[in-house]
């Protein structure tokens, strides 16, 4: 073989001298699993209400997670026996870039009133999950997402999950659109090609009627991941230097744009190696900010990727999961070694050396909350008023269903239905109504207050820049809330801000219900972790533009005491910061953190 032509690891014999290091019990799964099919398809057909271990771990990459209800574990029958766990799948539709059309958002919010728990849960990366369907309904819902031209492939799994870009379509802007084209690009490119997917979910017997026959297997290339697929989940971004809405920095490949003269791309600087996920019992995790490495033009955004991804296939690690994400290959071996490896694989793929990034550098954030200009009306560039624009509607929780706090889903539903309006998901789990006339922004405000769902002049800062994730009941990972509990944390903080005179301030805060970091508290201003039932870590001193880690600052603080830990904090910046900074940046400043 060449000098300098990387070798394909997960496929090839080892490099000579190079050992063997074991495989995990999840890697012998995957090489084994004849490309992620298992034992998926005879478990459809048997007549139980849950999957076994093995096929969990495989339905990961389709998509899906095996999941009960944690409130039911202890419930009994009349006769006081036991009973077993309550077991559901929850389902997650990748989206990338956020963007839906009417008809695929309307489909969703159909398909969960058909087979899930009547809500959708919009994630914090831009996709939306069912909650609540149940083992029977698994292969319908899914078709049912498919059928929408929308699918749940790779949403989850060791592979690249969905590719997040800022969903705004502010002013017809060029860049954000070929952003959100790159953006679509990526995932495509990136998706496996196995063609269990199809098999298992989408095809149906002559007849009609849904079989559970598997054909033949035969393998089929898979030109980017090997037989094994990736050692570890993989994350994408692309933002704006003036808006990193997505927080483009916690993912393993992040794309910042650079932009040219007349609102053309120039390409993009790209950061490697970021990640939230934390295991507190094994002291070498830790969350980490992605790093720059240099700058691609826009014909060069999937081969970098491409280079990214095999050099993280064949180099990282696969005998301890906890160490698997390419945020602990680049700490470890450096970010020059892990340079030098990309260009190889670039060079060896037909790509160009490496370029020296620009140092473009992350501004902004924006909530992407109220109303937005979307393009300005052909026959009239002047009109202040005409033209398209898009609305930003805050979900809280991310939970679309009708509650007592406001009916969320039967607004959206009602003005998606009326207008037709395109439907854009950010990172903070809000819903961006698109392409809506300016004469149509009266009535469209009125359907959704109706509904009691809260516009921007009615919600905090705090709120427009707050997100959980799931939590309990459902999520096997979490420890404590999240979701359930954000309501009443937010109440407690606004009224803190209230207290210190701070109610105008961007305050970033970020709840999660483990250290695994779904909603990403390790960057901003304010992170709350799970640690037990019912108590959480505090962290302070990120900032709201996701350029910066937090510190903690308090340890198993009981929910209702979060902001009571808080009060002096808060006191402490009203009166002591300096040339208007924010919260985070004075927490940063003065280092507050917890006691040794």
């Amino acid at each position: 073989m060449d000098a300098g032509v990387p070798i394909d690891k997960s496929d090839q014999d080892l490099a000579e001298g190079e050992a063997a290091a074991p495989l995990s019990a999840a890697e012998l799964l995957k090489r084994d699993s004849k490309q992620l099919r298992g034992t998926i398809l005879d478990e459809l057909g048997e007549p139980t209400d849950h999957f076994s271990g093995d096929a969990v771990a495989l339905l990961k990459h389709h998509g899906s997670y095996q999941q009960d209800d944690r409130d039911l574990r202890n419930r009994k029958d009349a006769d006081g026996n036991r009973l077993g766990k309550a077991y559901s799948m929850m389902i997650r539709t990748a989206v990338p870039g956020g963007r839906m059309t009417a008809a695929q958002f309307l489909g969703h919010l159909d398909l969960a009133d058909r087979y899930a728990n009547k809500t959708l849960r919009l994630t914090t990366r831009q996709g939306v999950q069912f909650h609540g369907v149940l083992k029977d309904n698994l292969k319908a819902t899914i078709k049912g997402i498919n059928d929408t031209l929308l699918t749940t492939m790779a949403a989850c799994g060791d592979v690249s999950r969905n590719v997040m870009c800022c969903p705004a379509p502010l002013n017809g802007d060029p860049v954000r659109e070929r952003m959100q084209e790159h953006a679509e690009a990526l995932a495509a490119h990136l998706r496996p090609r196995t063609t269990a997917y199809h098999e298992l979910w989408l095809t149906d017997g002559e007849t009609g009627e849904k079989t559970n026959v598997a054909p033949k297997f035969e393998a089929v290339e898979e030109p980017i991941y090997g037989e094994r697929y990736l050692p570890r989940k993989f994350k994408i971004g692309l933002c704006v230097p003036e808006d990193n809405c997505v927080d483009v920095l916690t993912y393993d490949l992040g794309y910042v744009a650079v932009r040219g003269e007349g609102d053309t791309l120039e390409g993009y600087d790209v950061f490697v190696g970021g990640g939230q996920g934390v295991t507190p019992a094994k002291k070498n995790t830790e969350p980490m900010v992605a790093k720059r490495m240099c700058f691609v033009t826009p014909d060069e955004v999937l081969s970098i990727a491409t280079a990214i991804v095999k050099v993280q296939r064949d180099h990282g690690n696969r005998e301890d999961r906890k160490q698997a994400r390419m945020k602990y290959l680049i700490r470890d071996r450096g970010l020059d070694w892990f340079r030098a490896e990309v260009e190889k694989y670039h060079l060896a793929d037909g790509g160009g050396p490496l370029k020296d990034a620009r140092g473009v550098e992350i501004t902004d954030a924006l909530d992407h909350i109220g109303w937005f200009r979307q393009s300005l009306p052909e026959d009239d560039a002047t009109d202040p008023d005409g033209g398209k624009w898009f609305l930003g509607v805050d979900i809280e929780g991310g939970r679309i269903m009708d509650s007592g706090r406001a009916r969320w889903k039967s607004g959206l539903r009602a003005v998606v239905e009326r207008f037709g309006c395109p439907v854009h998901l950010t990172a903070l789990h809000a819903v961006l109504l698109c392409g809506i006339d300016a004469s149509d922004k009266p009535e469209v405000e009125k359907i959704l207050r109706d509904h009691g769902v809260p516009l921007a002049d009615e919600l905090s800062l705090l709120r427009k820049y707050s997100m959980a994730c799931v939590g309990l009941p459902t999520c096997g990972l979490s420890v404590t809330d999240s979701e359930r509990v954000l309501p009443q944390v937010l109440d407690s903080l606004e009224e803190l801000q209230r207290k210190h005179g701070l109610e105008e301030e961007r305050i970033t805060m970020h709840m999660t219900g483990c250290p695994n970091g779904c909603a990403r508290p390790y960057t901003p201003d304010i992170g709350l972790v799970g640690k037990s039932k019912g108590r959480y870590t505090i962290f302070v001193g990120g900032n709201a533009i996701g350029t910066r880690l937090n510190r903690k600052f308090d340890d198993q603080v009981p929910l209702e005491e979060i902001a009571d830990r808080l009060d002096p904090l808060f006191a402490r910046f009203a009166s002591e910061r300096v040339n208007g900074e924010s919260f985070g940046d004075f927490c940063n400043r003065e280092q507050v953190a917890a006691a040794a």
